[in-house]
């Protein structure tokens, strides 16, 4: 079981950046893929990135190609998502998930999820 905690949310101008942190603890981290979602007021779930278990792999969906980056840090446990460039539509609750899978963008193949940090982008 893998135990997942989001940190680095807040209200940002557009245009800014934030880092997202999302910390692990439990399982081996190295065995998850591991993924970021975001779900604005009223809608659903959003996929945002992936990244395979070595950081090798990524994905991202087209909205955030080239302003967000996901990376991880095996030796701490960690997982980020980088923000750059942010759009008031950007603004969400995140949430990192793992997956026993290889990367995905599907919410129902990640096994754990976080709790979520709120990340507001004001015009």
């Amino acid at each position: 079981q893998v135990h997942l905690v989001e940190s680095g949310g807040g209200l940002v101008q557009a245009g800014g950046s934030l880092r997202l942190s999302c910390e692990a603890s439990g399982d081996t981290f190295s065995d998850y893929a591991m993924g970021w979602f975001r779900q604005a007021p009223g809608k659903d779930y959003e996929f945002i990135s992936t990244i395979s278990w070595t950081g090798v792999g990524t994905y991202y969906t087209d909205s955030v190609k080239g302003r967000f980056t996901i990376s991880r840090d095996n030796a701490k446990n960690t997982a980020y998502l980088q923000m750059n460039s942010l759009k008031p539509e950007d603004t969400a609750i995140y949430y990192c998930a793992a997956s026993r899978g290889y990367i995905t963008q599907a919410k129902n193949e990640y096994d754990y999820w976080g709790q979520g940090t709120q990340v507001t982008v004001s015009s």
